[in-house]
């Protein structure tokens, strides 16, 4: 399960707002921002799966080890920026 800060980090890394990953995730926006929480607020699993789909789709990496958690964003993967 991705964490709320590897899902803000994410979002960052991508410059996709709350409301785009909500979209892109197929999720709604309340469970978007349960999720990102710092309050330790349930989700449903698959709303979990969903929002982690929705990232490694867009080129995120997920970094998890006994020393702690991360992101990356993987070069030459579509990243769904709009065009600048």
């Amino acid at each position: 399960m991705i964490t709320a800060r590897q899902s803000r980090a994410a979002r960052a890394l991508l410059g996709w707002t709350q409301e785009a990953l909500a979209d892109r995730a197929r999720v709604s926006l309340t469970a978007l921002k349960r999720l990102e929480s710092e309050n330790g607020l349930d989700v449903y699993e698959s709303t979990s799966d969903q929002i982690r789909r929705a990232f490694e789709d867009g080129g995120i990496v997920f970094l998890n080890s006994d020393q702690g958690e991360g992101v990356m964003l993987v070069r030459g993967k579509k990243s769904g920026r709009s065009p600048a």
